[in-house]
Formats: structure tokens, C-alpha cells, sequence
């Protein structure tokens, strides 16, 4: 029992004292934190810290839904594309050309050779549809069909589809946090829920129209506006922001908003008006070159998601790649914009399912209530360990705020956000952490009954409760980890405090107090254990 080398220690007591540093920020609060940073070298002061949820803190919730039918039709839209490129490239032209339908395409080639000769590579249009998890599901993105008499159909499959949602919704998580948090000191919580939902909090928020604002789409087009007398089936009426009404514009786009590197708010130099700044990469640059080039005199409609914001009049070819967005903006509106344009557009369209604003008040409640509960149950639980193990009771009571220094500590490493079902966790990590205790000092406390020496029972109880205690916290980490994986929000905030818990209680309990207990016995050399 007390062999213990040098290195081990030196290891075990560092850890100890990273733990106690990285937890610093957290136990002492931003003001005292500032007061630190102003005395220490900034690499010295500790940055991570433990946030505070939005049940503890108050904020906006937003829950969006990815538009499944919307990306239903862009995905039949490109479907009619590759169509055509078969068609085009066998020199094969269908008769009554390649009709949309809701979930497909289809067409109808009555020349049984051209048809034999177009089927083989329109089937090499269907490619298999892979999982993040499984790789390869076996499943095909389309349905190929010969439907008799020259009809073919074309069938976006169920997998193909589930599929172009989840990593719709995966892109867009990183598109949101880009919108939300441009500097990086927001720290929102955006997390996919299901198949195609996401949801945002943002803890500290108090407008959430400040924050739905930012979820739009931010489909940016250039579109040239439609000539009088050009053909019904190549404009567009699209409604404008600017008070002026509907306007007709081409449909064929110009320059689309993907080509853009950079976008800032800025002031018009005549007008002292908001105005957003942009710059095209060079292939946006010589499509923009080219259109102002070839229609000057004639206005460019400026277009996010559907709507014109702008119609400016070409007065001169703009080569350079960049140029100025203007409208009835405000200085917040300007500066919205251009971050919707920096972050790109969204790969689906989102409907908003639920929004809610919690309010700072109840936050206090909550770490009011909560902290109660956690000063009543640690009490408890010091004078019972006291009462029923003496000396050793207060080992363990010293190894259980170490271990709660580390789950603080692991959290802040993590950037883990505290809400209410994670102070639960906490609670639970107490209540393990003295359940091993518990378990080793009823084994020593067997041992000694047995007729062992007391260093005999310390050590054969340290040793024989290992497996026990190993068993019941590994179960227990394997099944929250598994709501981990499966749960949301508040479940998962759970898990992974239970989680970290479990794993500061193992480490705690076989080497803080049992090197504890033994420097005890060094030191008093009893001749028999006082429980």
C-alpha cells in the first residue's frame, strides 16, 4: 500500500494542481479574473471557463426546421440539369422535352435504339447514398424506371433525400454560428436535433428577432431587369424592398452571391447613407466585368432571397471586382447584411418552430434554488462521512472537492456550458463519489473484523473494492454516454457532466485518497483502524 513511486506522485499532485488552475476563471469570477490578468503575463492567466446556460443565464431559444419540400424542388431542378447534359451529350432529344414532377423527372423517348442507348448512362447517374456512421447503406440516390411505351422516370429516393437534409443541416450549423457569433464571444449553443431540425440558444440574448433576423437564408443574386418586351417564360416578378413595388427581372442569374470574398457595412461618400461594401473572387469579378461591360445604361436588381433590395442603373463597366450595395438601410440592417453575405448562403431554406425568450430573472431562481439543494445535501453528506468513518471520513471529504475542482476543471477544457441538468450531475458526482468511499471503508472495515493488522485491511480493502466500484461507474458511464449520443439539449448537458464525473470519482478514489490514507498511517502509525 505504500509503495508509491516519486513519479507517480509528482504526476498525481500536478494534475491536481492543473485541475485547481484551470478551474481558477470559473470560482473566481470575471472581475477578480481581470484583476489577475492585469498583474500576470498573459500566457500565465487560465482562459477557459465554465458558461452558464440559458435556464441559468436567460437568452433566446430559437428551434428552426429545414424546408424538405424546398429542398425537394432544388434537388429536382438539378436533377433536370444532369438529365439534359445525358440528353445532350447522347444527341438524343425526348419528346415533350424533360417534365419536373414532385419527387423526379420525366421523359419520354419513343426511338427504342436511342432509348437502349441513354438508359445505361442515365443509370450512372444514380450514385450510393453513404452514412456518416455505416459508410456505404446499400441504397441508391435515384430510381430508374422504363415505364413501357418510350416513358422513363427518374425518382429521388427516400434515402437520397434524408440524406441531402442531414448535411444540409450540418452546413448550416456552421453558416449560423458564423452569423451569430462573427467575433467569437457569443458562445451560442446550436446543435442538430432529429433529421433536419436545429436548435440555437443564446445565452445572455435579449431580443430574439436580433437573432432570427440572422437565420434568413441570404440568397444573393444579380439579375439584369427584364426588357419590355422580353419573353413571359425568361422573367420574374419578385417583390421589392425598397417601396417601389413588384419588378420584373430575368431569370437567367447574372452573378450569384457564392462568388463573393468579402461584404462590410460602410457610408456612402455623397449621401452619408449605410451601404454594404463587397468584393468578388476573380471568377465573380470577370462575370461582373462582363455584365456591367455589355448593359451599361440598363438596371442591375440586387436580389436577397427573393426579394430586390436594390436596382442601381449600370453608368459605367466595373472591373474591378467590387462595388456597393445600397437601399433604405439602417446602420444595424447594413451591418445584418453583411454578415449574412460573409457567412454564404444557407444550403436549405428553415422554417422557425419555436422561439422563446428566458428571461434573466429566472435564471437567478434556478442557481438560487439549485444552490440550496447542493449547500443542504453536502452538508448532509459531510456529517454523516464524519460521524460514521472519523479520520478517514475526512479524507474523503478533502478527495470529493478535489474531485469536484476536476469535473469543474474538465468542463472548462471542454467548453462545456452548466445548465440545471448539469448542476443535477453534479450532485449525482457527490453522491458516487462518496458511495466509493463508502464501499472501500466498509471493505477495510470487513477486513479488519476478519482479524487482519490495520495496514493489512487498509490495503486489502483499497484492492478488493476496485472491482466493484470499476464495474458500477463503468456501467454507469456506458449508459449515460449512450444519452449522450441519443439525447438533446438538457439530456446531453446531463450526460456529460454525469460522464466527467465518473471519471474524476475513479481517479480520486484510488489515488488522491488512497495516498492520502497512507500518509496517514505513516504518520500516526495506529494499531487499528478508527471506523
Amino acid at each position: 500500500m505504500f509503495r508509491t513511486s516519486s513519479i507517480k506522485l509528482i504526476l498525481i499532485w500536478l494534475t491536481l494542481a492543473l485541475g485547481l488552475y484551470v478551474t481558477l476563471p470559473t470560482l473566481l469570477g470575471k472581475e477578480a479574473m481581470d484583476r489577475v490578468s492585469a498583474v500576470l503575463p498573459s500566457f500565465l492567466v487560465p482562459k477557459g471557463t465554465v458558461k452558464l446556460g440559458l435556464d441559468l443565464q436567460g437568452g433566446v431559444h430559437v428551434m428552426l426546421e429545414a424546408d424538405r419540400a424546398g429542398l425537394a424542388r432544388d434537388m429536382v431542378k438539378q436533377l433536370q440539369e444532369d438529365v439534359r447534359r445525358v440528353l445532350r451529350t447522347e444527341r438524343v432529344a425526348p419528346a415533350g422535352g424533360i417534365v419536373g414532377q414532385q419527387r423526379g423527372v420525366s421523359l419520354r423517348i419513343t426511338d427504342n435504339a436511342a432509348r437502349a442507348k441513354v438508359l445505361p448512362k442515365l443509370q450512372e447517374l444514380s450514385t450510393p447514398v453513404t452514412s456518416a456512421v455505416l459508410g456505404n447503406t446499400g441504397q441508391k440516390s435515384l430510381e430508374i424506371n422504363d415505364m413501357g411505351d418510350g416513358l422513363i422516370q427518374i425518382v429521388i429516393t427516400d434515402a437520397e433525400l434524408n440524406d441531402r437534409a442531414r448535411r444540409a443541416v450540418e452546413q448550416s450549423i456552421e453558416i449560423f454560428r458564423k452569423r451569430i457569433d462573427p467575433e467569437g464571444v457569443k458562445e451560442p449553443s446550436i446543435q442538430r436535433q432529429g433529421l433536419d431540425r436545429i436548435v440555437v440558444q443564446v445565452p445572455g440574448a435579449k431580443d430574439s428577432k436580433e437573432i432570427t433576423d440572422v437565420l434568413q437564408p441570404g440568397k444573393l443574386e444579380f439579375r439584369l431587369v427584364a426588357d419590355p418586351g422580353a419573353p413571359p417564360n425568361e422573367i420574374e416578378t419578385l417583390p421589392s424592398d425598397d417601396g417601389t413595388g413588384p419588378m420584373q427581372v430575368e431569370r437567367r442569374v447574372m452573378v450569384r452571391g457564392e462568388d463573393l470574398v468579402s461584404a462590410d457595412p460602410g457610408f456612402d461618400q455623397r449621401s452619408s447613407e449605410p451601404i454594404v461594401n463587397f468584393r468578388f473572387n476573380v471568377k465573380g469579378a470577370q462575370a461582373f466585368a462582363k455584365v456591367t461591360t455589355e448593359n451599361v445604361g440598363k438596371p442591375f436588381a440586387i436580389i436577397l432571397d427573393n426579394k430586390i433590395i436594390s436596382a442601381p442603373r449600370i453608368l459605367s463597366p466595373i472591373t474591378q471586382g467590387q462595388g456597393q450595395i445600397s437601399g433604405r438601410f439602417t446602420v444595424e440592417s447594413a451591418n445584418r447584411l453583411a454578415v449574412l453575405l460573409r457567412s454564404g448562403a444557407l444550403p436549405a431554406s428553415f422554417t422557425l418552430v419555436e422561439e422563446r425568450t428566458v428571461g434573466p430573472g429566472l435564471g437567478r431562481d434556478s442557481i438560487a434554488s439549485a444552490t440550496l439543494a447542493s449547500t443542504v445535501s453536502a452538508v448532509l453528506i459531510i456529517a454523516f462521512t464524519l460521524a460514521t468513518y472519523g479520520v478517514l471520513g475526512l479524507i474523503a471529504i478533502i478527495a470529493l472537492v478535489a474531485n469536484l475542482v476536476l469535473l469543474i476543471a474538465c468542463m472548462a477544457l471542454l467548453g462545456s456550458t452548466l445548465t440545471l441538468p448539469g448542476i443535477a450531475g453534479i450532485v449525482l458526482t457527490v453522491a458516487m463519489a462518496v458511495d466509493s468511499n463508502v464501499l472501500i471503508y466498509e471493505r477495510i472495515r470487513e477486513e479488519q473484523m476478519s482479524g487482519r493488522s490495520a495496514v493489512s485491511a487498509l490495503d486489502s480493502g483499497f484492492t478488493r473494492a476496485l472491482a466493484t466500484i470499476l464495474d458500477s461507474n463503468i456501467t454507469g458511464f456506458l449508459a449515460h454516454a449512450i444519452l449522450f449520443f441519443v439525447g438533446t439539449g438538457a439530456v446531453k448537458g446531463f450526460a456529460v457532466t454525469t460522464c466527467l464525473g465518473l471519471g474524476t470519482t475513479i481517479f480520486t478514489a484510488f489515488t488522491l485518497t488512497r495516498i492520502m490514507v497512507a500518509a496517514w498511517y505513516k504518520w500516526f502509525k495506529p494499531k487499528a483502524v478508527p471506523i
